[in-house]
């Protein structure tokens, strides 16, 4: 998507979200622009962006909602403003990953990427022969990955079972939406890779 087809409601995925925000103030100059800026965008933040976007405007409005992390229950109470905007009022959501945002609201507003072209991450671990020794190194060197990109790690495995032919059994399917789900509810990551990797342990063992 083009920078001049960004005048209107939208979402950008960027590695700086912070900056992103500030260009966005900088380009729609001189409108009036009301940003929200958090770590962790929560109900009582969407309960505000809500009450900003029913104030009436002669001219149009741009509300910047910029977080690495969205409460799901925040997203799901501006689904409809976000479907249908009130008069001269246009969103902005700013965040560092695609899975921070429900499919629900990705498909609401156009997207587009900010991010560095980076080669796609590899993992450097067959699920096929899966031992202890591997699973532990594997959730040591994870443990520390931010909850926006545990969500991609995550399909990172998915892909990676499928990648290797694996035919994934009602256990191993279940413990996938397990781990999705609790990442969503902030369970330690490394509880979560355990209780999944240790499906594939028991599969071949």
């Amino acid at each position: 998507m083009k920078d001049h087809e960004l005048n209107s409601s939208h979402i950008i995925i960027t590695d700086q979200v912070e900056e992103e925000l500030a260009l966005v103030k900088q380009k729609f100059y001189p409108s009036r622009v009301v940003a929200f800026y958090k770590d962790d965008f929560l109900i009582d933040d969407a309960k505000e962006v809500i009450r900003e976007a029913y104030i009436a405007e002669a001219k149009i409005k741009y509300i910047v909602l910029a977080a690495k992390l969205f409460n799901e229950a925040s997203q799901n109470s501006l689904l409809k403003l976000l479907e249908e905007p009130p008069r001269n009022i246009s969103f902005v959501l700013i965040t560092e990953s695609k899975s921070a945002l429900l499919p629900t609201v990705r498909s609401r507003m156009p997207l587009v990427s900010r991010k560095k072209k980076n080669e796609p991450s590899v993992l450097e671990l067959s699920l096929k022969k899966l031992d202890l020794s591997s699973l532990f190194a594997f959730v040591k060197e994870h443990e520390r990955t931010p909850k926006h990109e545990a969500k991609e790690l995550i399909e990172s495995l998915y892909a990676k079972a499928l990648e290797e032919k694996i035919l994934l059994n009602a256990a191993q399917l279940e413990s996938f939406e397990t781990a999705y789900r609790l990442i969503g509810l902030n369970a330690r990551l490394n509880s979560i890779l355990c209780m999944l990797l240790m499906k594939f342990i028991k599969s071949h063992s």
